[in-house]
């Protein structure tokens, strides 16, 4: 094949280490990349829109139930966590950013941030569920309230809130868990400087699923926390 033949075909550029023997460019690497987590994106929101409606339907019938249980709930930890995890979806927008300008030392330490805003996170849910295990406020068959939440027993069904509660939060949680191994992988690649301007495609991707994982929250917040805060009667 002639230089002018190679040139029209785009294929007389120099092999990036990164492209994979299956693409013709770094561009049709990076769309088929972005598509793939679009997809998987998707399926997480197919899966959480399913405890979505489950919610729905469980306080349709219960109204009462929900506003009387929520108030159980933290609503300064919520609240806090909210602010937590809207604050890592910043800096990991600018870990992107930095990537894809190639400055990797401000990359790592966006990605850094992001990471210790999630260990916040978990750390404020840890304490959240110490205490429901603490007065007994768990879900199913374990749902035995003592001490100053003993009252909650004679609300018949709290038990369901308590169990959508720590299965929307407790499946929330096991993906920040996820994406903070995601992050501390790219974390310690971009410390080795393996991203650059041409290359920047896994933290786009990571980032996209960190958003997701942030939007979650934003939803699960409002729903579980700010039911009904009017004073009880």
């Amino acid at each position: 094949m002639s230089s002018a033949a190679s040139a029209i075909d785009g294929h007389d550029h120099p092999h990036n280490p990164h492209l994979a023997h299956h693409f013709e460019s770094m561009e049709q690497q990076h769309n088929s990349a972005k598509l793939g987590m679009w997809i998987f994106l998707v399926t997480e929101i197919l899966l959480f829109s399913g405890l979505f409606l489950a919610y729905g339907a469980y306080r349709a019938f219960h109204p009462e139930v929900f506003n009387h249980a929520s108030r159980l709930l933290s609503l300064p930890l919520g609240g806090f966590n909210t602010i937590v995890l809207i604050g890592s979806s910043l800096t990991m927008a600018l870990a992107v950013r930095e990537a894809q300008l190639g400055r990797s030392r401000l990359q790592a330490l966006f990605l850094l941030s992001t990471l210790a805003l999630a260990g916040v996170f978990l750390v404020v849910k840890y304490f959240e569920y110490s205490h429901k295990f603490h007065v007994g406020l768990l879900p199913g068959r374990w749902f035995a309230p003592h001490g100053h939440e003993a009252h909650v027993a004679q609300w018949q069904n709290v038990r369901i809130f308590f169990g959508i509660y720590f299965l929307m939060t407790g499946l929330h949680g096991i993906h920040v868990l996820m994406g903070m191994a995601a992050i501390g992988w790219l974390w310690l690649r971009a410390r080795r400087g393996e991203f650059s301007a041409v290359y920047y495609t896994p933290v786009e991707v990571v980032g996209l699923y960190w958003h997701l994982v942030d939007i979650i929250w934003i939803f699960l917040f409002p729903m579980l926390y700010l039911i009904d805060r009017s004073p009880m009667h």
